[in-house]
């Protein structure tokens, strides 16, 4: 053992010598590293993690079978390449409580960065040879404030940048090889960065762009052959690449590419957002909105040094034009150059889509890093002695500056703004720009809720959260004794992004703000008065009942539902109150002439939720008000309504599916509408979407938008289709008037579980099909009999239920001439007739059937059975004969 590790020795320490030539840069990152993990988990959640997260789920979904999971979801355009990776993580390390989720999330985004940083280091030392300068490029690309803070939750625009430069270092790799093998390599990373955004098509064009001027300067055939061979190399890697990770362009490459360009290249999103002082809409900001966010929002250091070697860039190429465009360091700077300064100018042209600040352009660092290395290269150089060592201090004590400014604005540093904006005065920042987009402060006014919560006397400190959706993702990621102390409060309230609480014209308490330069970024309030406005109308009868049972007190309008859900509250609901005046003349002069003055409200404001009620306070016009009404959009059905619907159903309705758990939903057909019933319903259950897939008998009575894909998918939301009732949630939506084969409908539950149900409307075919099937032998046997009968497959099972059915079929024909199959298919050998259960099937009477017709080619055999996430359920093997 002796000997053998003797041997080793001289091996590993020649191994690690390479390495230790960069201890500078292994220290960094070792702590970096370290300061991550210090900081985890002092960032919340953002209002876009949910929705990133389900694009990879989706996606998976439709990986597992699931064909209907994107086709008409937003989510379809955009790619894999970093959400499947974490979704990964997740299953692999069996992560499914919300903190564990959302901390590993931000552990894996923020390690990405680092990687990033890694890859400055490295082509920054390839580029100028200097192991100095390539820490610097490091600490440049890395210590960014905004970057830093958008590391740990903006699992879209940080992998987009770190890809970037990963693609700029493969990039000078390539053309310093000059490889077949360097160019694939190239194109898979560039195919992975145009999956992340199609703003990535850039770097392609760039490379595209090098090696048209290569084939131009070449003299020899074997040279032209080269870059000929190594350039479709590369723009192949490319091409598949994005195919393999964009499952939504499978089915048909060409048509969805162009569908995803378009999209994605001229999103349709175009929200307003506040460029100093004044609201534009994303494709309307004047021309100088990028460089002014991207001016005020680095580190100033940074910029000068980036502007210079920019500026050295050009002049040196403007010196030599020929030289600079052949080859060598110039070149790549050059390149490094456009890929700052082209898709700037794409956003900054008139109808360019940008918002949030400078977020989607984030990207832009990468090159402007190295420009700013470069810039310090070249400054340093010129001089000399302690001129030189002036410039290298003065970039340290701009990397200090800046790990301050960092430090003390921590966990905002994603609201970092530079010297260039005036950050003394009270409020300016915000009137002039949006500083909270992200949210993620909201977590720290839960933190200074729980802290009060635990030194108040009696647990009267309010308590409870109300406002946007994610403020309740924000509570699930505070440790487990915070949230149980937060759960047991009283209520209070968040104004997330609001400067002043009584902006909103409310009487509330502020009792806490969270700043950054005097700026408010939220702002917890008191709604404890709300307890006085139910305490003053418990047990009175309302003025108007409907969703809200309708008080009317003191100048104001109190509104009371119970049961209620949180989510009611967090919704954002309008309140839309129509007061009718005594007197005409008292409604404000641009109203003279009509009946009543209409006042709009957002519910998460003016109300709270505690001890499972709903209670909002409106106030009335000043002058006498005759009469009023109240509209709430979505509205809740009203309670008495709901109650006598689900009497019918219950009475004369048919039942489709019964509930075979706790948490799922008797689903009965009554008056053409399908009626969701559950008798003992958590308000939380009331806050996830049902959804519903409806088959028609003919795919000619759908519309024609979906006559390809053969079904109807709806969504049902609880807030708007259904109602609480005596204790129990019900929901109705009306189905569509043309005849209706099957339908598939269910829930996800938060926190994790579902439920499922599926019916046939007719399930006469499929009893016949049954009995023809089982009057003779099986082909074969599993968890489903499969027989054949009258030119098909049919499927059959006793006993049944619908947890049997819901995980999907497949089904391979193997010909006896490959030559029968779909072109598409030969070289497969085998046609996929894979299938749901319904609308190829039914249950009845304890049974299940589904009936698959045969190809009318020669069959050799067949393979079949369910899989269900990823995995084999059954299966089984079997010959046809026919």
């Amino acid at each position: 053992m002796t000997l053998i590790s003797r041997s080793l020795a001289p091996t590993f320490h020649a191994s690690l010598r390479p390495l230790a030539r960069h201890w500078a840069a292994l220290l960094g990152l070792a702590l970096f590293l370290v300061a991550g993990l210090a900081v985890l988990d002092d960032y919340g959640v953002t209002a876009d993690e949910p929705w990133q997260r389900s694009i990879g789920l989706d996606s998976l979904r439709y990986l597992r079978g699931d064909w209907n999971a994107l086709p008409n979801d937003h989510n379809k355009f955009y790619g894999i390449a970093f959400e499947a990776p974490l979704l990964f993580v997740e299953r692999a390390f069996g992560l499914h409580v919300a903190r564990d989720v959302h901390l590993a999330r931000h552990l894996l985004t923020h390690l990405t960065l680092l990687i990033g940083g890694l890859f400055a280091y490295m082509l920054a030392h390839r580029l100028f040879g200097s192991r100095p300068l390539a820490v610097a490029a490091m600490l440049l690309f890395l210590l960014h404030p905004r970057l830093y803070a958008h590391s740990f939750f903006n699992s879209k625009d940080i992998p987009f940048l770190v890809m970037f430069m990963v693609a700029l270092f493969l990039t000078h790799r390539a053309f310093k090889r000059d490889g077949v093998a360097a160019f694939a390599l190239l194109g898979a990373a560039v195919g992975l960065l145009i999956n992340l955004r199609v703003m990535g098509v850039v770097l392609p064009a760039a490379v595209l762009a090098l090696r048209a001027l290569d084939l131009a300067f070449a003299q020899e055939w074997a040279e032209r052959k080269r870059i000929l061979v190594t350039t479709g190399v590369f723009a192949l890697a490319s091409a598949l690449t994005i195919y393999a990770i964009l499952p939504y362009l499978w089915a048909d490459p060409v048509g969805r590419a162009a569908e995803w360009w378009a999209t994605l290249s001229n999103h349709p999103y175009k929200p307003t957002d506040l460029f100093r002082g004044t609201l534009y809409r994303s494709d309307d900001f004047p021309v100088e909105y990028l460089p002014v966010w991207f001016a005020i929002s680095s580190p100033p250091f940074a910029l000068l040094l980036g502007a210079a070697g920019a500026g050295c860039v050009l002049v040196q190429a403007a010196r030599a034009p020929r030289k600079a465009l052949r080859t060598g360091g110039l070149r790549f700077a050059l390149l490094l150059v456009a890929c700052f300064a082209l898709p700037a100018l794409s956003v900054m042209l008139p109808g360019g889509n940008i918002y949030n600040g400078w977020r989607q352009m984030y990207f832009l660092w990468a090159p402007f890093a190295l420009l700013a290395v470069f810039g310090l290269h070249r400054l340093a150089g010129a001089l000399s002695g302690r001129a030189r060592m002036a410039v290298y201090g003065a970039a340290g004590a701009g990397f200090a500056a800046t790990v301050i400014s960092m430090a003390l604005i921590h966990p905002n540093e994603d609201v970092y703004f530079n010297l260039l904006t005036d950050r003394v005065a009270p409020g300016h920042l915000r009137s002039q720009y949006p500083v909270a987009y992200w949210d993620h402060t909201i977590r720290q006014g839960l933190e200074w809720v729980v802290m009060r919560s635990a030194q108040s006397s009696g647990g009267r400190f309010p308590a409870t959260a109300n406002g946007p959706f994610w403020i309740g993702e924000n509570a699930l990621v505070l440790p487990e004794s915070a949230r149980e102390r937060l759960a047991s409060a009283a209520p209070f309230a968040t104004a997330p992004g609001q400067p002043v609480v009584m902006s909103w014209g409310r009487s509330a308490r502020e009792l806490h703000r969270v700043e950054v330069y005097a700026n408010a970024l939220m702002v917890v309030e008191s709604r404890d008065d709300l307890h006085a406005v139910y305490e003053a109308v418990s047990g009175r009868s309302p003025a108007k009942d409907g969703a809200f049972a309708i008080h009317r007190i003191d100048g104001a309008l109190a509104l009371v539902m119970e049961p209620c859900a949180p989510a009611f509250v967090e919704r954002r609901g309008w309140l839309t109150v129509r007061a009718f005046p005594v007197d005409a003349a008292d409604l404000p002069p641009w109203r003279r002439g009509e009946t009543f003055e209409p006042r709009s409200f957002w519910l998460a404001d003016y109300g709270a939720f505690f001890d499972g009620k709903c209670v909002a306070s409106l106030p009335l016009p000043a002058y006498p008000v005759a009469d009023f009404e109240l509209r709430w959009s979505p509205e809740l059905l009203d309670a008495g309504e709901a109650r006598e619907k689900t009497r019918r159903a219950r009475e004369q309705g048919r039942l489709l599916a019964s509930a075979e758990r706790r948490a799922a939903y008797d689903v009965y057909l009554a008056d053409g509408e399908l009626a969701y019933v559950n008798d003992a319903c958590d308000p939380p259950e009331t806050e996830q979407p049902f959804e519903l897939i409806v088959y028609p008998e003919r795919t000619e009575d759908l519309p024609e938008s979906r006559r390809e894909q053969g079904y109807e998918r709806f969504r049902i939301d609880f807030h708007r289709d259904g109602a609480f009732v005596d204790g129990g949630c019900v929901a109705f939506f009306p189905l569509p008037d043309y005849p209706i084969a099957s339908i598939r409908t269910g829930q996800s539950i938060e926190g994790g579980g579902e439920w499922r149900a599926g019916f046939a409307f007719n399930a006469e075919p499929y009893r016949a099909a049954y009995q023809a099937a089982v009057s003779g032998e099986p082909l074969a046997r599993s968890a489903f009999d499969v027989h054949v009968a009258d030119g098909a497959l049919v499927y059959v099972k006793e006993p049944c239920a619908q947890a049997d059915v819901h995980a999907r079929f497949f089904l391979h024909i193997t010909p006896e001439r490959v030559g029968d199959l779909p072109e598409e298919r030969r070289a497969r050998g085998f046609d996929n007739l894979d299938f749901e259960f319904f609308p190829n099937g039914a249950l009845f009477e304890g049974k299940c059937a589904a009936r698959i017709p045969l190809p009318d080619y020669p069959i050799a055999s067949a393979r079949t059975g369910q899989f269900a996430e990823g995995r084999e359920v059954w299966s089984a093997e079997f010959e046809v004969g026919r």
